[in-house]
């Protein structure tokens, strides 16, 4: 009901949807645990019914620094000879069942959501995760307003994401129009999840 040729998504999808308690505000993650899964994370490693999901450490991401996006960990910052910041971080590429990859950012050393209890996925229910893990309120904390999603009703689906329309290093002004362009992460935009 509300939405078109309505559908389980798969694991790995990354989705839209209205985000719990109160469904005002949309959100995006990706799909990791369907109705009946067992979840856990233990050292920030997703475990799938009781089988770790195989993750792989490939290069690093880094990205400038810049007035308004600052690096997330007092480590991660590494300051050039021009003096502009870089800030690096880990990455792995995760393999779900099924074959579905992607890549995922460690940024902390080790937060509340590296460790967590056994989940199990009820019927009508989806488990999500954000792929920047330890800056991630999702699926494995409980829901509260403008925070963390806790399990999400598949009624709440708006869809799946296909591609990224617009991607900004977070110095764009919505007031400011020519910093749009400046702020343009154009590597970003059209890429597909």
């Amino acid at each position: 009901p509300g939405r078109i040729m309505a559908d389980t998504p798969e694991r790995g999808d990354v989705v839209v949807f209205k985000a719990p308690p109160s469904q005002h505000q949309d959100y995006i993650k990706r799909v990791i645990g369907l109705p009946g899964d067992m979840i856990q994370v233990i050292d920030g490693q997703v475990i799938l019914n009781g089988t770790p999901v195989p993750r792989e450490r490939i290069a690093d991401i880094v990205l400038p620094e810049t007035p308004t996006s600052h690096c997330l960990t007092a480590t991660s910052g590494e300051r050039a000879a021009d003096g502009t910041i870089s800030c690096r971080y880990p990455r792995y590429r995760e393999t779900l069942p099924g074959g579905k990859s992607y890549e995922v950012l460690d940024t902390a050393q080790h937060t509340t959501g590296d460790d967590t209890q056994v989940y199990v996925v009820p019927k009508g229910m989806l488990f999500l995760m954000g792929d920047n893990r330890d800056h991630s309120a999702d699926s494995r904390f409980p829901a509260i307003e403008n925070g963390a999603i806790g399990m999400v009703p598949e009624a709440n689906l708006v869809g799946k994401a296909w591609v990224s329309v617009f991607s900004t290093d977070g110095n764009a002004e919505w007031l400011l129009p020519w910093t749009w362009f400046t702020a343009a992460r154009w590597s970003r935009i059209g890429d597909g999840f």
